[in-house]
């Protein structure tokens, strides 16, 4: 049974991943930088892992709250909406 669900959500999770990816690069742009390697360099981030981030690879929660207080924001602002 675990296996079944498992699979039956694996389309679903693929699209939250996206999403989360997608977001973290929106907040990269909207804090004014073009350039995934200039936001890492300047927030002392690996730019490699950083770019993994933005593709939805390699995602730590670890990361994530890193990205969340360089922009000073929530994980409950970060993922409202997000179903």
């Amino acid at each position: 049974m675990c296996c079944f669900f498992e699979v039956m959500n694996a389309p679903k999770d693929k699209i939250r991943i996206e999403e989360i990816a997608s977001r973290i690069k929106t907040l990269r742009i909207k804090a004014g930088y073009r350039s995934y390697q200039h936001f890492a360099i300047e927030n002392d981030l690996d730019a490699r892992q950083y770019f993994r981030l933005e593709k939805g690879q390699n995602l730590k929660l670890s990361s994530l709250f890193r990205i969340l207080n360089i922009h000073g924001i929530t994980p409950s602002e970060f993922f409202k909406g997000l179903d």
